[in-house]
């Protein structure tokens, strides 16, 4: 006998699971939450945020995107990714990072309605955590997940409330893992991974200092700090990272791996940040210390039965290219609007069966990134002459000789300009993070080759409307003339079709298909005198149909199916699309 039901049992309130909470909660699914802790994120682990999780905020709701943005720093404090020997000393060279090269900045502006930003762990959890819960989502803090059991039905739950040491069995339709990169659920079910735990050590070192004479003229995230004697394992050289500008920090600083994790005490971290920052007589207030492991690991296959997981439990892998929290939100927007359909009757399970086929190589692909980055940092060490010995007089003089007037000096020099320059794929790697193209079962492609990447698609996104794709963002105009995203148009859980003037069957098999199947399925007619106007000629030009043709875009903003033209019979081929998308 069950102690609890409900429709969906998440494990674990991060990124992953409270915003999968928040979104399920804003679709009316009943859905409980448990953390096996008394509160949420204690460090700022994770921070970059960008553009796509920042569309899934604002899928959630104005509210939603406007406290993200209220408490990160702003994309301007992002941008020179400074590289030094010391915050105080010598600086060996900078880029520009996260969209604030002008380039980069422009095919930010067009790519989103939204902004990338620097926002903390231990603000992004409670944003999504209080919007889960103000929404109606359950939760139970310091509730320990401790094993499952599935069958036809549904999942049986075991779980521990740590506070009174009793058992509390639950009841749930679907299971989901949110548990972290030590995941109990991902264990339990014998999902299979790739790769391997624990390749690297690293320890977080968090406290506050002003330090804003050093760094707020060249405003950054991340302060690379790159001299004789430091110590190179786990990311590969110490990290200042600004966690509140410029008064409290994070510094990332290596271990050997295969040696015991070191103890971090008040005189160590007063040590190591007095090393990095280049003041001996710097004074910290230290805030917490914590050891990790630097992994390279993904699960190939993200669901048994009722049972899925995301998040690090699916994906683990160093912070390099700020993926982690940003690919973790995303999961839960793939996933929740497929579990509200099955709970709502409106699709079959088999949906549900189009998960992991979507974002496990998601999964592959972000890991694969990440650790490929921190490899990366290896020609900016062979060009300073760092990448090898432990000879630091020898290391001084190879630094020292970049500035010779000499052909090697010369030769050096334009080395680390090369070096720096390419960790743009690292720090500025904007395809990466909004290239996502799906190939399952939920997307219909009618036999449409995807089109051929014109541009590096790691580094530049690259808009289309074939099926699988994300839709593709431009302003479009309301009667009144204010402006709206497409992505406004789209989404908030349910099934959109845009179309055009000379389009209008569309519509009327839109309407009559969602009132057969119980459901809504939004409609757009774009063009002149038309509710919503495309006077720039944007969505013309992006939207890849004539203007009789017609979009169907799924509750995550990605297009299911196209139409190029009108067809001999809407109402048919759009029941068929969603016949075969949701499997009824």
């Amino acid at each position: 006998m069950a102690d609890i039901t409900t429709d969906i049992l998440i494990i674990g309130t991060g990124p992953a699971g409270s915003a999968t909470a928040a979104l399920l909660a804003s679709y009316g699914v009943e859905t409980l939450v448990l953390n096996r802790y008394r509160w949420l994120a204690h460090t700022p682990r994770a921070h970059i945020t960008n553009q796509r999780t920042m569309e899934v905020l604002r899928d959630l709701g104005p509210e939603v995107e406007a406290e993200a943005y209220m408490h990160a720093a702003p994309q301007e404090l992002m941008g020179e990714n400074v590289f030094c020997e010391s915050l105080a000393g010598e600086e060996l060279g900078r880029m520009k990072s996260w969209g604030t090269h002008p380039l980069s900045q422009a095919e930010h502006q067009m790519s989103s309605p939204t902004r990338m930003n620097d926002l903390p762990q231990t603000f992004m959890e409670p944003i999504l955590f209080k919007t889960a819960c103000a929404r109606g989502a359950q939760s139970r803090m310091s509730m320990e997940y401790l094993f499952h059991v599935q069958d036809g039905d549904g999942v049986t739950t075991t779980a521990r409330d740590r506070l009174t040491g009793k058992d509390v069995v639950i009841r749930s339709k679907f299971l989901v893992g949110a548990d972290g990169g030590n995941s109990l659920v991902a264990d339990h079910c014998g999902l299979p991974f790739e790769g391997k735990m624990g390749v690297g050590g690293s320890m977080n070192i968090l406290f506050r200092a002003d330090l804003s004479r050093y760094v707020a003229h060249r405003p950054s995230v991340l302060y690379w700090v790159m001299q004789p004697g430091a110590n190179v394992g786990g990311i590969g050289m110490g990290l200042v990272r600004m966690v509140r500008p410029w008064n409290e920090w994070l510094i990332v600083w290596g271990y050997d791996i295969n040696q015991p994790a070191p103890v971090v005490d008040a005189a160590m971290a007063t040590q190591v940040a007095r090393q990095l920052v280049g003041d001996p007589e710097l004074e910290i207030e230290l805030l917490s210390a914590n050891t990790w492991t630097v992994n390279n690991q993904y699960a190939t296959h993200m669901q048994q039965g009722r049972v899925f997981i995301m998040g690090d439990a699916a994906h683990r892998h160093p912070p390099s290219n700020g993926l982690g929290s940003n690919t973790s939100i995303q999961d839960g927007f793939n996933l929740a609007w497929k579990l509200a359909a099955v709970v709502k009757g409106h699709a079959t399970p088999a949906l549900l069966d189009s998960y992991s086929p979507e974002r496990a190589p998601v999964a592959k692909q972000i890991v694969t990134r990440a650790n490929q980055s921190i490899g990366e940092f290896g020609p900016i060490f062979e060009a300073l002459g760092m990448d090898g010995g432990m000879d630091h007089d020898k290391i001084h003089a190879s630094m020292a000789a970049r500035c010779d007037a000499t052909e090697a000096g010369a030769a050096q020099r334009d080395a680390l300009r090369k070096a720096i320059a390419f960790k743009k794929y690292e720090f500025d790697c904007h395809g990466v993070e909004m290239n996502q193209r799906y190939t399952s079962s939920a997307v219909v492609t009618d036999g449409q080759p995807q089109p051929a990447p014109n541009a590096d698609m790691e580094l530049h996104y690259q808009p289309t409307t074939w099926p699988g794709a994300r839709l593709p963002h431009v302003w479009v105009f309301g009667a009144d003339g204010k402006q709206h995203s497409t992505l406004d148009l789209c989404g908030r859980g349910q099934f959109t079709l845009l179309t055009g003037i000379g389009g209008e069957a569309w519509v009327a098999a839109a309407k009559a298909e969602g009132a057969k199947r119980g459901m809504i399925l939004r409609t757009h007619v774009i063009g002149p005198r038309q509710p919503i106007s495309d006077h720039t000629g944007d969505w013309a030009r992006a939207s890849e149909i004539a203007d009789d043709g017609c979009l169907l875009v799924r509750p995550d903003h990605h297009v299911a199916w196209r139409s190029p033209r009108l067809s001999k019979d809407p109402a048919a081929d759009l029941a068929r699309v969603l016949t075969s998308i949701l499997g009824k």
